[in-house]
């Protein structure tokens, strides 16, 4: 019964120091393993990294071109508000005075009534 103990033991006490160096080689091939996924990684990240630089790049393009767009079409809109805000001064002045407002109310028939012989004339010729 001893010697089976004690050949049991020597067994277990070989198998241990297998354990413990094939632990090291596992070990150190696990951590090259590690390392191999680590660069890996890396290098994927680098790559999501150029790629979001890039996409913020052209995002922010993209909100210079609409920036400047906009800038063009204020500046056509103050310019247009000039021109209405001047047009709508000169009506006033116009209305202001009794005769001219004969006038002008004789302008707005005349147009009026030109825009319904043209309309009637166009419905007659394509219907």
């Amino acid at each position: 019964m001893w010697e089976h103990r004690a050949s049991r033991s020597a067994l277990f006490d070989d198998y241990d120091g297998l354990e413990e160096g094939g632990l090291k080689l596992s070990s150190s091939y696990s951590h090259e393993i590690k390392e191999h996924d680590n660069d890996n990684e890396m290098d994927n990240l680098k790559e999501r990294v150029v790629f979001l630089k890039r996409l913020t790049g052209d995002i922010h393009e993209e909100v210079e071109s609409h920036n400047r767009l906009l800038d063009r079409m204020g500046n056509g809109m103050d310019a247009t508000r000039g021109i209405m805000s001047g047009t709508m001064d000169r009506f006033k002045m116009v209305f202001e005075k009794k005769s001219n407002r004969r006038m002008c109310t004789l302008v707005i028939a005349f147009v009026v009534s030109f825009l319904i012989i043209y309309y009637l004339i166009r419905a007659l010729m394509h219907g």
